[in-house]
């Protein structure tokens, strides 16, 4: 669970960084115009380094949404900073720093009274802190302002930080029981190996104890046989889950960047006589009169798509 819980955070940081690095061309500081756009466009093709990053904040070069995410998931609050939304900071910290410390202190409760009630409030705490947390980063991406309308880079943040909402973005809503009943069965596929793996690997320590108290009708080699089975198949779930997930990341991207080619839908066919001359004349009957014998005469056919 430990290494799972890594992972997840792992992909928290790295696929907004991703995000910003494929949308460097994707927006602009507000305010712009279009040729204006262009100009930062081609500011942002440069590599962005941390002191042009800091002078984003400063209000004195532009940033991609991608970059305005990568730096809240680091330094939360930075992209109300370059929103220029500073009346939401003290809500943000207020809020982490008031749970964060009422989960420290029912920790601190829990451990010198094991109270149920204590574990239950810290519990609630660090959730609350936690999304504190993710508040600001949905506030710093929905907020981001920009010339086009539709951002590619947004749609990513988007399913990064809540599946489906991508999709929504994107005007797919017929995606969304497609991504949540797929997350659904993985989900409860890996809740439900889960348990069960738990249940006998606390009979197979139980009966492999000298002093163990496992008087069950299954053998030890039927325990760990099980054991072993409902393991392997929660951590198959723990994948699925993870490339569900991953999937509707990338359907958003693509989808969104596919959003802003023009498809004509004008399909025409036309047909036409042609001659086809050979590619060489010395292995035609006759090369040297007018009309060579060597052409021929047949229809062409043109399709437009």
């Amino acid at each position: 669970m430990r290494k799972t819980i890594i992972l997840i955070l792992s992909l928290l940081v790295l696929l907004p960084l991703r995000a910003s690095a494929q949308f460097m061309n994707t927006g602009s500081s507000s305010g712009t115009s279009q040729t204006a756009g262009s100009d930062s466009t081609s500011s942002q093709a440069e590599t962005y380094s941390l002191k042009r990053y800091f002078n984003s904040l400063a209000q004195k070069d532009s940033m991609t949404v991608g970059w305005a995410f990568g730096g809240s998931v680091i330094l939360p609050g930075t992209a109300q900073i370059y929103n220029k939304d500073y009346w939401k900071l003290p809500i943000f910290y207020a809020g982490m720093g008031g749970m964060i410390g009422g989960g420290v202190y029912y920790n601190s409760q829990f451990k010198k009274t094991g109270s149920d009630r204590d574990k239950l409030a810290r519990n609630l705490f660090f959730i609350g802190a936690g999304l504190f947390y993710w508040g600001q980063l949905m506030d710093g991406v929905a907020s981001y302002d920009s010339y086009r309308e539709h951002l590619p880079g947004r749609a990513t943040i988007y399913s990064i930080l809540l599946p489906g909402l991508g999709q929504i973005y994107n005007k797919e809503y017929w995606k969304l029981p497609i991504y949540y009943g797929g997350l659904a069965v993985a989900g409860y596929c890996w809740y439900y190996n889960d348990i069960q793996y738990k249940r006998f690997q606390h009979d197979y320590n139980m009966a492999t104890q000298p002093n163990g108290t496992y008087n069950g009708s299954l053998s030890v080699d039927n325990l760990q046989y099980y054991r072993d089975y409902y393991r392997r198949y929660r951590d198959y779930s723990i994948v699925a889950t993870i490339l569900i997930y991953i999937l509707q990341i990338i359907d958003a991207d693509v989808f969104a960047t596919m959003g802003d080619f023009d498809v004509n839908q004008n399909i025409s066919m036309d047909i036409q006589p042609v001659i086809i001359e050979p590619l060489n004349y010395d292995f035609t009957t006759n090369y040297t009169s007018v009309m060579p014998v060597g052409n021929a005469f047949g229809v062409g056919l043109n399709l437009k798509f």
